[in-house]
C-alpha cells in the first residue's frame, strides 16, 4: 500500500485558486524598521523583496554546461574557471560527476588541496539505485569518496519517468530519495536536492510532486527543475509559491531555455521564495541551454536590488574568459556583457545618448564591465582600460595622451584579433610597453621550421632552429630543437638558446594551448589566435598570439610567456625552485 502524502487535499486546492497577490501581506510595509527605498522595492515586487535568507548562486558550467554541443573543458580549464567564478562571488561551483569520467575525478582530488575564498565545491551524482542497497551503489561510494562539502543529486519527480523511465513504485521512487538524503546527511554533507522534472510532475500530478519533496525533507536545498524548460513565468511564480508554503526558505530553482525564458523563469522563482537559483556561465547547456547565469545575475542585482557579488562589473571579463576557455565565440548580442549590449547606430539615437545616456540605455555599461560603442574619441572603452590596468597593479591615471596611446595599442591589437580576456599577461605586457617597462629578453635574427613526413608515414617528425642574441652581445645563439610538432620544436629551442642566460626558463612548463580560427571564410588561409597557458608550478598565466601564421601566432605567444615571467620575477614573484 502507498505511504500516505503528508498534503491534505483542500489546502492543495486553495493554493491553486488563491490569487498570487494575496499570498503575501501589505502590512509589512509598514514596518518601521525598513528604509524608505525598501519599502518602496517591497511593494514594486511582492514578499520576495522582503528581507530574507541570501539568495545562493550555484553553478554549473563545468557539469551541465560541458552537455552544450561544441562545448569542453580541459582539466586546467575547469580549475581556472572554478578559481575565477569563486573569486567572483559565486557561492556553489559544481565540478561534475564523480566517476563519469577521469577528468572529473582529477578535479575533484585537485580540488580537495585547494582553497576557493569562500566558494564550496560540489558533486553531482543521482539517487540510489532502485531495488539497491545504498552501501552497495557504485555510483553514491564515488559521489561520496569526492569527499567535497556539498552534494547534489537529483532525483524523479514526475509519475511518468517513475512508471516508464525507472519501471519503479512511486512508493520505491521516494525511498530512493529519502535514503539518499540521509546517507549524506549522515555523512555531514550539504545536501543539494534536484527534483528532476517538477513542473512537468506538479501539472500532471501535485499531489506525487510534493510526495517527492517530502521524501528530501531532510536536505538543506530542495531545487525544483524545469527539466524540459517548457514551464511559462507566472506558471513558475505560482508553483514556486505553493511549495514554499511547504518548504519556506529552502526553495531552489533550476531552469532550462527551451522556450526562451530560462533567465524570466528564475527571476520569477526568486520573486515567490525560492533562495537558491542554479545556471551556467554564458547559458551553456543541453539542447538550447541552461539558465545564463550572466543576465540573471545582472538582473537579481541591478532591478531586483538583491546583493548577488561583490564586483559585478567583472561580469563581462568573467562571460569572455569561459568564451575563451570553451573555444567558443562570444555571442556579441548577448544582454549586458555582448560587444552590441550598449551600441548605438546614427540617427536620433545616438544624438539622445550622446546629451544623455540613460535616454537609451537602461544601466551604466561599466556596471557589468562593458562600455557604451557610440563613443569614437580616446575616451571610448578608457574606463576599462583603467580597471584591467589597476587589477594587474598598474596605475594609468597619468597624463590624457598616455593613456591615449595605451587605449589605441590596445584597440589596434583588438582590431587585429587579439583578445586579453583569457591572455592576461600579454594584456600586461602591451601595457607596460607603452609604459616603457618591457624589457625584451632577445633579439631575433631568425628563426625556421621545418616538418618532415615519410611517404609510409611512420616517421613523423619536426624540427626548428633560432639565431637570437641577447643584451649587448653581438654572439649569436644558434640553436635546434626536435620533436613530434611545430610548437613543441620552437619551445625546445627557444628555451636551449636562453637557457645560458635566464636559468628560470625550465621551471616554467606549458600546460595548455588553444587554436581559434578567427575568419574561416578565408579556409586555410585563416587568420589565427593561438592562447597559451604556462606555470611555474605555482602561479599560472595565459598569454596570446595572433597571425595568418599559425607557427608565428604560436611564436608570439611562447615569447609573450617568457617575458612575462621575467617581468614579474623583476617585480617581487618569488623563484619557484621545486615543485
Amino acid at each position: 500500500m502507498e505511504a500516505l502524502y503528508l498534503f491534505p487535499r483542500h489546502f492543495l486546492s486553495a493554493v491553486r485558486t488563491t490569487p498570487s497577490s494575496a499570498l503575501w501581506c501589505p502590512r509589512h510595509l509598514t514596518n518601521p524598521h525598513l528604509s524608505a527605498a525598501s519599502k518602496e522595492i517591497c511593494s514594486q515586487l511582492g514578499p520576495s523583496a522582503m528581507p530574507r535568507k541570501k539568495v545562493t548562486l550555484y553553478d554549473t558550467t563545468l557539469r551541465d554546461g560541458v552537455q552544450g554541443q561544441g562545448v569542453s573543458f580541459s582539466l586546467l580549464d575547469k580549475l581556472r574557471i572554478t578559481e575565477r567564478l569563486a573569486r567572483f562571488g559565486i557561492d556553489v561551483i559544481e565540478g561534475g560527476w564523480p566517476g563519469s569520467n577521469v577528468k572529473d575525478m582529477g578535479f575533484f582530488q585537485e580540488a580537495q588541496s585547494r582553497s576557493w575564498w569562500g566558494a564550496k565545491i560540489a558533486a553531482f551524482g543521482s539517487t540510489r539505485r532502485a531495488n539497491t542497497d545504498i552501501s552497495r551503489d557504485l555510483q553514491i561510494q564515488t559521489l561520496r569518496d569526492a569527499n567535497t562539502p556539498v552534494v547534489t543529486f537529483f532525483g524523479k519527480s514526475w509519475k511518468l519517468h517513475v512508471t516508464e523511465v525507472l519501471r519503479t513504485t512511486p512508493l520505491e521512487n521516494r525511498s530512493m530519495i529519502s535514503d539518499t538524503v540521509a546517507y549524506f546527511k549522515h555523512l555531514r554533507r550539504e545536501v543539494v536536492y534536484d527534483a528532476e522534472h517538477f513542473f512537468d510532475g506538479y501539472k500532471d500530478d501535485p499531489e506525487h510532486a510534493l510526495g517527492t519533496l517530502e521524501a528530501a525533507r531532510e536536505a538543506d536545498v530542495l531545487v525544483l527543475c524545469d527539466t524540459n524548460g517548457g514551464t511559462l513565468p507566472h506558471e513558475i511564480e505560482e508553483v514556486v509559491r505553493a511549495v514554499n508554503r511547504f518548504f519556506p526558505g529552502r526553495v531552489g530553482i533550476h531552469t532550462h531555455n527551451d522556450c526562451e525564458l530560462a533567465v524570466a523563469n528564475s527571476i520569477a522563482a526568486v520573486r515567490a521564495g525560492a533562495v537558491h537559483v542554479q545556471g551556467t556561465i554564458n547559458g551553456y547547456g543541453e539542447r538550447t541551454g541552461n539558465c545564463n547565469l550572466t543576465s540573471l545575475i545582472a538582473n537579481l542585482q541591478l532591478k531586483l536590488k538583491l546583493p548577488m557579488v561583490k564586483d559585478l562589473s567583472e561580469l563581462r571579463d568573467i562571460s569572455l574568459f569561459v568564451d575563451e576557455l570553451a573555444n567558443c565565440p562570444a555571442n556579441i548580442r548577448a544582454p549586458f556583457v555582448g560587444a552590441t549590449a550598449f551600441a548605438h547606430k546614427g540617427g536620433m539615437h545616438v544624438n539622445a545618448v550622446q546629451k544623455l545616456a540613460c535616454s537609451y540605455e537602461h544601466i551604466r555599461p561599466s556596471s557589468v564591465g562593458n562600455e557604451q560603442n557610440v563613443l569614437v574619441s580616446e575616451l571610448s572603452g578608457k574606463s576599462n582600460v583603467l580597471l584591467k590596468a589597476r587589477r594587474i597593479g598598474l596605475n594609468l591615471h597619468m597624463e590624457p595622451q598616455t593613456v591615449k596611446e595605451v587605449l589605441l595599442r590596445i584597440k589596434g591589437a583588438e582590431a587585429d584579433g587579439y583578445e586579453f580576456e583569457a591572455g592576461d599577461a600579454s594584456f600586461e605586457l602591451l601595457v607596460r610597453d607603452v609604459l616603457g617597462q618591457r624589457r625584451p629578453l632577445f633579439k631575433l635574427k631568425e628563426y625556421h621550421c621545418s616538418f618532415h613526413c615519410a611517404q609510409t608515414r611512420l616517421h613523423l617528425s619536426c624540427k626548428a632552429t633560432i639565431k637570437l642574441s641577447v643584451g649587448n652581445s653581438a654572439t649569436l645563439e644558434h640553436t635546434v630543437g626536435e620533436g613530434a610538432g611545430p610548437v613543441e620544436v620552437l619551445d625546445k629551442a627557444l628555451r636551449k638558446a636562453l637557457r645560458p642566460f635566464y636559468r628560470w626558463v625550465d621551471r616554467i612548463q606549458l600546460t595548455d594551448y588553444k587554436v581559434r580560427i578567427l575568419d574561416s571564410s578565408r579556409g586555410s588561409a585563416a587568420r589565427t589566435r593561438v592562447l597559451v597557458v604556462s606555470t611555474d608550478g605555482y602561479h599560472s598565466w595565459g598569454t596570446v598570439g595572433v597571425s595568418d601564421n599559425i607557427i608565428e601566432a604560436s611564436w608570439l605567444a611562447l615569447v609573450d610567456s617568457l617575458e612575462f615571467y621575467s617581468l614579474k620575477l623583476s617585480n617581487g614573484w618569488p623563484e619557484i625552485t621545486s615543485r
